[in-house]
């Protein structure tokens, strides 16, 4: 499961939230146990209904509406157990409400989602011993994800304080209509050997987009987008192998920045926010307004639902420029909560490679399993939204390339500056991309204390 790259909120060092704030945002995450009905662990194994909130941002594909209903399928495992999910579209807004509440220990969902960009920041000494070690759960086997999955979640005291839902191997996903329209392939094949091997080849594509094609739409979605797509595939992004920011001489930040500055003043994208709270980057999915979009397998799921039936079989799959992990997430709870064991089963349950096939073949979250990336189900997978397209073996290949890059705690924060304060300024409001790059390095100065 992917992160937004949502609005860095201005916060002191010491606060990052007003509680008045998120009440304002609606971003109070449920308590867990607050309510009657919630029981507690002393009550699990006896028939007393016990309710387990689940929070999550984005897309986790659990849920019974147009998910995998692995929600009602537990349930009717454990008849005693309901459970309510708390979604929150932007993921800045939820990890920021998630760290107010684990330091007031309080209000929290009995399971926490956390994406990969802060898994560092959770298993960190201000932070770890907030959650349970699901190393040591009921039904948990850390043995059957892939091991630089588990290392991510792993404190240095070996505590495994969240289990892996899913892992984002990259390709580009482009509507086959508009590369017509503009003269270019639509094999995936041919497309993807238009830019293979190099980021600025995919900018040389979208001029010659730009030339040919409908007026009215653009190469890509988001500037912003293409940063975090281009920053996924370096082997050096923000942070060294001791977890210490070197953001500014990354040179993998510095390839990502200059690619995306040329995408935006070039005119190459759609001047768009991905996951933005008004719908606009959902809207313009379902109104074809851009040809190609960073495409995560978890980016797959967001097709279906926001470009809609007009759209089915109209988008493809090729490989990305350069092979790239980008997002993830994982599963925790919080010891806080009032029914952790409960909790800690359901985790187990919701990240098994079985679960993990499922969602993969109803949302397109690729697992971080072993068995749940060989398993016939997401081998042969072809979705029904994308007819014919071997979606299955396109990102269990691209999961075989993947080599992760080091992760430090305030990488999930220098994203959202870079993006946020930088380059979509430089899109949408003309910014100089060395004005840009100044503010966002005095944000990283006053926001950041290492």
């Amino acid at each position: 499961m992917r992160i937004s790259t949502g609005v860095a909120r201005r916060r002191s060092r010491a606060v990052t939230l007003s509680t008045s704030g998120l009440l304002a945002l609606g971003l109070v995450l449920t308590g867990c146990g607050s309510d009657g009905d919630s029981g507690s662990d002393d009550a699990a194994g006896g028939d007393k209904q016990i309710t387990l909130r689940v929070g999550t941002f984005g897309s986790f594909g659990f849920d019974n509406k147009t998910g995998a209903k692995l929600y009602a399928e537990y349930e009717k495992l454990n008849p005693n157990i309901k459970i309510e999910e708390t979604n929150v579209a932007d993921g800045q807004k939820y990890w920021d409400a998630l760290k107010l509440r684990l330091s007031q220990g309080s209000g929290l969902a009995d399971v926490q989602a956390i994406e990969v960009g802060y898994i560092a920041e959770a298993t960190g000494d201000a932070m770890a011993s907030k959650w349970v070690d699901l190393g040591k759960a009921e039904g948990a086997d850390t043995s059957a994800f892939l091991d630089w999955k588990v290392k991510q979640a792993t404190t240095r005291n070996d505590q495994v304080i969240a289990l892996g839902t899913d892992i984002g191997p990259m390709g580009i996903c482009y509507r086959k209509d508009l590369f017509e329209k503009a003269g270019l392939p639509t094999d995936r094949e041919q497309v993807g050997q238009l830019w293979a091997g190099d980021w600025n080849k995919f900018l040389e594509q979208g001029e010659k987009y730009k030339a040919k094609a409908p007026a009215d739409t653009a190469f890509h979605d988001s500037a912003s987008g293409l940063f975090n797509a281009v920053i996924s595939s370096e082997p050096d992004q923000y942070s060294d192998e001791s977890g210490k920011l070197h953001w500014e001489g990354s040179p993998g930040v510095a390839k990502a920045w200059d690619v995306a500055v040329k995408a935006a003043q070039g005119g190459l994208t759609g001047k768009l926010r991905q996951f933005d709270e008004k719908g606009t980057w959902n809207a313009a999915f379902k109104n074809s307004k851009f040809a190609t979009v960073a495409c995560p397998s978890w980016m797959t799921g967001i097709i279906k639902d926001q470009a809609g039936p007009a759209n089915k079989g109209k988008w493809d799959i090729a490989q990305a420029p350069v092979p790239a992990n980008w997002g993830g997430s994982f599963l925790g709870v919080p010891k806080a909560g009032k029914n952790t064991a409960e909790a800690a089963k359901l985790v187990a349950w919701l990240t098994a490679p079985e679960q993990q096939a499922k969602v993969f073949a109803v949302n397109g979250n690729i697992p971080s399993t072993t068995a749940g990336l060989a398993s016939e189900s997401v081998q042969n997978a072809q979705p029904e939204y994308f007819p014919g397209v071997p979606v299955g073996k396109i990102y269990s290949d691209a999961a075989q390339k993947i080599t992760p890059a080091p992760i430090g705690r305030y990488d999930g924060q220098v994203k959202t500056f870079l993006t946020d304060n930088g380059i979509l300024d430089i899109e949408t409001r003309g910014t100089s991309p060395d004005k840009a790059w100044n503010n966002v390095k005095k944000l990283i100065e006053d926001k950041i204390d290492q």
